[in-house]
């Protein structure tokens, strides 16, 4: 259980680096890019998109069983240890794709905090504040006193023409009979 726990925490770091180092550079993806797929169908020069960064979870899932089942042929090729690996094997890709989801959290933290970002957030909230000073309650209480049943008849949207249902539209476009 000791030895689980201790590939389950390198495996989260491991997920964590793989997650980083593909982000700033996806050279062997695109390697392989360039290897499987015909010259219409490569990725475009600045798509980011690696093996872990930017996939979806079913994505992500394949290409990190892939590398582990690959390292686990050659380690049992190579060796002759002959451990109850499954177990090791699954803590690895757990914790590798667990990584990766922490890695891209920090990611979008990071994003979420650039210095832009930050700049128009205070400046939304100095407007917001400016506005809360300059709405004085003398002028508000004047402002609901000028109100009179004329202005809020006014002030009511008028009702629309009923709009076709889903059915008729599909009938107009002649999709069904």
């Amino acid at each position: 259980m000791t030895i689980e726990i201790i590939v389950f925490i390198a495996a989260i770091l491991f997920g964590i680096v793989a997650y980083w180092r593909e982000s700033k550079n996806n050279k062997f993806y695109r390697l392989v890019n360039k290897i499987t797929h015909s010259k219409e169908l490569q990725m475009e020069a600045d798509n980011p998109k690696g093996f872990l960064y930017l996939q979806p979870f079913l994505m992500r899932l394949v290409w990190i069983t892939a590398g582990f089942l690959l390292g686990l042929i050659l380690v049992m090729a190579l060796t002759p240890i002959n451990l109850f690996v499954v177990q090791y094997f699954v803590s690895a890709i757990v914790g590798t794709l667990a990584g990766t989801y922490i890695a891209s959290a920090f990611f979008v933290t990071k994003e979420g905090l650039s210095k832009e970002n930050l700049v128009e957030a205070v400046q939304k909230g100095r407007d917001f504040i400016e506005d809360l000073a300059e709405g004085k309650p003398e002028a508000e209480a004047e402002e609901a006193a000028e109100t009179t049943p004329e202005a809020e008849a006014k002030a009511e949207p008028e009702p629309e023409a009923p709009k076709k249902s889903a059915r008729e539209r599909l009938k107009d476009k002649g999709m069904i009979n």
